[in-house]
């Protein structure tokens, strides 16, 4: 896949797909993006982080904050699955088979890859992972549902 969505447009800012902000925006940049089945995305660990200041061990990023990155990103993937998906509200269900193998780091990069798995009656399955310098260092398995915006 290149960088860029699959009909050539360019990817969209992050923060027009997700409802998230800083703090608690964990992806900076989407790099690679095909609606309703994948989607790539980076987060820039760095030493000023928020979550680096406490439980954290020797600096690094809690892998529950990895997996909610995943979660995030999942969002980019579950755009445009349902005919009139604008302003619609993902609201995330769970998780199950969640493997741990190494930990992110101030100045790591950690790539970002979920790619959907199942979406049926507004329910969305995916799989996430999430890569520092080639190696996995989160697997999970992500449930999403999708549901209309609420009436303003």
């Amino acid at each position: 896949m290149t960088s860029g969505a699959s009909n050539g447009a360019p990817l969209p800012d992050v923060r027009a797909l997700l409802p998230h902000r800083y703090p608690f925006l964990l992806v900076d940049r989407v790099t690679a993006l095909d609606p309703g089945r994948r989607a790539e995305g980076i987060k820039r660990v760095t030493g000023g982080e928020w979550f680096l200041g406490g439980a954290a061990p020797a600096g690094a990023m809690p892998g529950g904050l990895v997996v909610e990155a995943l979660a995030q990103l999942s969002g980019a993937v579950i755009v445009g699955l349902v005919d009139g998906a604008a302003g619609a509200v993902g609201y995330f269900l769970g998780l199950d088979r969640v493997r741990y193998r190494g930990a992110a780091r101030a100045g790591d990069e950690i790539r970002l890859v979920v790619e959907l798995l199942r979406f049926r009656r507004g329910i969305c399955r995916t799989r996430g992972e999430a890569w520092v310098d080639g190696r996995r260092i989160v697997r999970a398995e992500l449930t999403t549902a999708l549901r209309a915006a609420p009436a303003a």
